[in-house]
């Protein structure tokens, strides 16, 4: 009898979840997440959360975790295949007013449409993004200011 295959919210690493996309997805999702580890801060980690492929700032770096569920590590931003479109998720744009308005004013110069919500770019095709812009975005932001911007927020002052 052959085993059941995994729910995305089971999986437990990238390849596993990679591997279980539809080629034209897959390649699309690779080449983001290509260009989210080019650019990543040292010291943000990347692995499976929320069903996702996730990049946070691990318990050893950050103790406390994510006050919602302190068993997982701070997220900083996730890529992930939903039913009718592809996500971009960005908590280091959520969480800080001066980044979202920075990447709103980047993006107008790029003649894309930008689908977005409070975290998440929604995308059907890898020619929806500005790869180059979410590339300097993901530079941007620094494992060192995003934890205190967070911090900031749980305290209720504003992060910039």
């Amino acid at each position: 009898m052959q085993a059941k295959p995994k729910t995305q919210a089971k999986l437990e690493t990238v390849a596993e979840y990679l591997a279980g996309l539809p080629p034209d997805r897959r390649s699309a999702i690779q080449a983001i997440r290509e260009v989210v580890l080019k650019n990543l801060d040292k010291g943000f980690a990347e692995g499976m959360q929320y069903g996702m492929i996730g990049y946070f700032v691990p318990h050893s770096l950050f103790p406390p975790g994510y006050h919602c569920d302190p068993k997982q590590p701070l997220q900083f931003a996730s890529l992930g295949s939903q039913k009718n479109h592809m996500a971009l998720y960005l908590m280091c744009v959520y969480g800080s007013p001066k980044q979202e308005a920075w990447l709103r004013a980047e993006w107008a110069k790029t003649g894309k449409k930008l689908d977005m919500g409070k975290s998440c770019i929604r995308f059907k095709k890898l020619d929806d993004l500005p790869l180059e812009l979410i590339g300097r975005l993901i530079a941007r932001i620094t494992l060192k200011d995003f934890v205190a911007g967070y911090e900031a927020a749980l305290n209720g002052r504003r992060p910039q």
